[in-house]
């Protein structure tokens, strides 16, 4: 083995991979396991060089900027989800968030970004993995581009070839992402997988339709529906499994320390989030692995951003905070409808659409 592949984290990316094979199958052994979390533990650098640069880029521009590092649990149940996925390609284990006031802005940061001069390199064309133009049928609207890091020093070289994602959402977008995996977490439906109550993930759908186009004057998946006819379907299914009353029951239960830029999120067996804060990177880094040790089961995830307002802004799912998706949904109901009282807008679920038993077997879904 060459000395280039052997600096490699965790030895190589062949290592990497037989590593996550072996989660996969269930055999893992201790070794298999430091070997993944010396190679999650190297993300860090990578995350540390992307959040500088879009930083410096975001700097004066009203922009939220956040990084988290892929949580285990999540690593090893995508490795479950797509089983013909090699471990090493996995290119979401380092990832930033940016959150734009308007559609407008993003683009044109995003386009600014894409002309900057560095060795990184993007791995995926422009329109790849826009679903803002097209969104996903879940109702998901963002933008994600995939780095490859690549850089000439000496302590660089050793990270070259891991990945970053950079997810670029506005505040509208934002909100439904926030809510779709805050059910997530209070239910035992995971819409961001498409999976669970296929109600949930239809009203979700109609959801984004509805924020999409009263607060963006884009549409999506629905295009052929009216505006009334739009909030009418939305909130007759609402009425019906309660989801915005669910949303609304919630509330942020963790004060952010101001002082400390690294957080750790827990959220465990429907207990209240718990929130440790660290000035220093590596300390947090540290007590994460040390968590996922004790706690397999618990949901734990590490993040950073600029002050605990910008850590509950970019991860408001972990606060179960959906206030600003129920306030957005309330008012593009208003909007599109013209009423003041919307419930006036209800009809009977006997000329709903079709929905059959399976995760995402609507008729409207497979358009």
């Amino acid at each position: 083995m060459s000395q280039e592949i052997s600096q490699f984290p965790g030895g190589s990316k062949t290592r990497i991979n037989r590593a996550g094979d072996n989660i996969r199958i269930g055999v893992a052994t201790d070794d298999d396991m430091r070997v993944i979390e010396e190679w999650r533990a190297a993300h860090a650098g990578v995350l540390n060089t992307f959040q500088a640069i879009l930083h410096g880029r975001a700097r004066g521009k009203n922009i939220t900027v956040a990084q988290r590092h892929k949580r285990r649990k999540t690593v090893f149940d995508k490795l479950l989800r797509q089983p013909k996925m090699n471990l090493s390609r996995m290119d979401d284990v380092a990832g930033c968030r940016l959150i734009f006031r308007s559609v407008a802005e993003l683009y044109e940061f995003r386009e600014n970004f894409h002309k900057a001069k560095f060795k990184h390199k993007r791995k995926n064309h422009s329109d790849r993995y826009d679903y803002i133009k097209k969104p996903k049928s879940s109702g998901y609207r963002g933008i994600h581009d995939i780095y490859e890091y690549d850089v000439n020093s000496e302590k660089g070289k050793r990270l070259a070839g891991l990945y970053v994602e950079i997810q670029y959402r506005t505040l509208v977008q934002h909100a439904w992402a926030t809510a779709n995996e805050v059910i997530g977490l209070i239910t035992e439906n995971q819409p961001k997988f498409q999976k669970g109550d296929c109600k949930i993930l239809e009203a979700m759908a109609l959801a984004s339709e509805i924020l999409s186009r009263a607060h963006e004057s884009m549409t999506g998946c629905f295009a052929e529906l009216e505006d009334r006819d739009l909030v009418r379907e939305f909130l007759t299914l609402d009425k019906e499994i309660g989801l915005l009353n669910k949303l609304r029951s919630l509330h942020a239960e963790a004060e952010a320390d101001t002082d400390k830029k690294n957080a750790i999120l827990i959220f465990s067996d429907g207990q209240p989030l718990q929130y440790k804060a660290f000035r220093e990177a590596p300390d947090a880094l540290r007590e994460l692995f040390r968590l996922e040790n004790e706690h397999p089961n618990w949901d734990i995830v590490l993040v950073r951003a600029d002050s605990s307002s910008d850590v509950r802004i970019a991860f408001k799912n972990y606060f179960s905070d959906a206030r600003d998706f129920i306030q957005l949904i309330e008012s593009g109901c208003t909007k599109l409808t013209k009423m003041k009282n919307i419930s006036d807008v209800y009809k009977p679920r006997a000329t709903k659409r079709k929905i059959s038993k399976g995760p995402v077997a609507r008729e409207w879904w497979r358009r």
